[in-house]
């Protein structure tokens, strides 16, 4: 019996380690299969390093009552969010050659389906079968040759949201009640010629098991991906992933670590050893995900919500090592404050702060507590962020109708509209070299003064002095993503975090 036990729990740590599972072999996806009679065996290869996949495969066709490709899949139940950016490789041979996500019943050549798809010659559509052998149908996008193909379940509600990477997402949608609870997703590749192999790449592939709709906010929460980005390339890598709600990381100035926040306690993310440990913040143990670092990387700015004045957000700061007791900056009953910045010189916090049944922008003296309104609007001011010139200071207002990115000098005066988009645009954030700025923008249809939880939403990046914005991401995230700065030291990466369901 103990040689038993003994050999059932050395198994069970093998496959736990990762070595030679089909899972690590395949990234999010536990097989790979050609579907239906292919000619010519494919392909799927995933580089750990770079989380991209490279699938190759012949095929006949995906159409009629009989599909041919090759598939790296895996299964879902429910609601679902699938996306990737996808690149053929080669000019191809036969213009229909077809790329894209599937949803199918069964691997079944014959199965029903819906697939997501983009074709070589640029046609971009929803296609399905209804039953067992049908014939195959389409919604046909006017979007063409996107490069981010998104396809999201709800119910029986099938959307597909496709992009050239850096614009806006163009959405087509069909209502099919055929398909199981239970279905098969993934990736293909088909060459639409038997005799042909055609290769394509995916890169940031996400599955995303999105929020219920009875999900109850700051008391349910999702799981939680810790995310890089490489803003030149917009390629993307996941560093963490936590079935916690962890929020708002943040890079320390040596470029050697993450600082981020979960159920009240900070932690820090080592970049090179992948380790993860406590920061302590002695008694701040309800931290929210407003904690900032000082530009020279010495101080580490908190807002703690203080059990003795009944959960109220209040400032602190201490060295950024942690290890220390927390200084108290904003003064017993002057209300929630909830920090977002730091002057370059270290003498100044910037932060909303919610004063005279309102929430404006105030300035306070680290040393003295002393406070300065640089707001003044019954509509909400939040995010506030100093240029590391320290000569402004950007926000988001949603004074104009919309949430929308503001500049003003760091006196508060000269309040200028930088973004004008109907987009809700939260929290920029100033690269380093002081060339871009990063932000937020939640859907169009949001209540301009909420940044919730769990929304599809966009990383977007313009140029320092304003312009027209570039997505940067597609994500599936809210609150806690992108809440403080987080660039980089060298203004290359930024640093968020996005949501799922695990």
């Amino acid at each position: 019996m103990k040689n038993i036990v003994l050999s059932i729990f050395l198994c069970s740590a093998f496959l736990s380690s990762g070595i030679l599972t089909s899972q690590d072999k395949l990234g999010l996806f536990k097989q790979q299969i050609d579907i239906g009679n292919c000619k010519i065996e494919g392909a799927t290869v995933y580089n750990e390093a770079e989380q991209e996949y490279t699938l190759s495969g012949s095929g006949t066709n995906m159409w009629f009552g009989e599909d041919e490709f090759h598939f790296a899949w895996t299964t879902i139940q429910g609601d679902f969010i699938l996306r990737a950016e996808v690149k053929f490789i080669g000019d191809g041979v036969d213009p229909h050659r077809k790329v894209g996500w599937m949803v199918r019943n069964n691997l079944d050549k014959n199965a029903p389906h819906v697939n997501a798809t983009t074709h070589g010659d640029g046609l971009t559509s929803l296609q399905y079968r209804k039953e067992i052998g049908g014939l195959t149908q389409e919604v046909t996008s006017s979007d063409t040759a996107p490069d981010v193909i998104q396809l999201e379940r709800r119910g029986d509600t099938y959307i597909m949201s496709t992009a050239k990477f850096g614009e806006e997402f163009t959405s087509v949608q069909l209502d099919m009640s055929t398909l199981d609870n239970e279905v098969y997703v993934g990736i293909y590749v088909c060459a639409h010629n038997p005799d042909v192999v055609e290769k394509a790449t995916y890169r940031n592939v996400r599955i995303v098991k999105p929020a219920p709709e009875d999900l109850v906010p700051y008391e349910d929460y999702l799981g939680s991906h810790l995310e890089v980005l490489h803003v030149e390339t917009g390629h993307r890598k996941i560093l963490h992933t936590s079935a916690h709600s962890i929020q708002a990381p943040n890079w320390m100035v040596d470029g050697k670590k993450l600082i981020y926040n979960s159920k009240g306690f900070l932690f820090t993310y080592d970049l090179d050893s992948n380790k993860i440990a406590p920061l302590n913040t002695g008694f701040a143990t309800k931290n929210n995900n407003d904690h900032v670092l000082t530009f020279d990387g010495k101080l580490l700015g908190i807002s703690h919500h203080n059990p003795e004045e009944d959960g109220t957000s209040v400032l602190y700061y201490l060295p950024s090592e942690g290890d220390s007791i927390p200084i108290r900056v904003t003064k017993p009953g002057v209300g929630a404050s909830y920090l977002h910045g730091w002057s370059p010189d270290n003498k100044t916090m910037i932060f909303t702060g919610q004063r005279n049944d309102q929430y404006d922008l105030y300035a306070v003296d680290v040393a003295s507590g002393e406070e300065t309104q640089l707001t003044n609007q019954k509509t909400l001011d939040d995010g506030s962020e100093y240029s590391p010139d320290g000569k402004h200071i950007f926000f988001n207002s949603s004074r104009s109708g919309k949430m929308q990115l503001w500049r003003m000098k760091s006196n508060g005066k000269k309040q200028t509209q930088l973004t004008f988009d109907d987009y809700n645009n939260w929290f920029p954030h100033v690269s380093p070299d002081q060339k871009w700025i990063v932000f937020l923008s939640y859907p169009k249809d949001m209540d301009p003064g909420s940044h919730p939880f769990y929304k599809h939403c966009l990383l977007r990046i313009m140029p320092y002095e304003g312009g027209t914005p570039k997505v940067l991401g597609y994500i599936y995230g809210g609150q806690g993503t992108i809440n403080v700065p987080s660039w980089s030291p060298d203004s290359k990466k930024i640093s968020f975090v996005t949501n799922t369901g695990m």
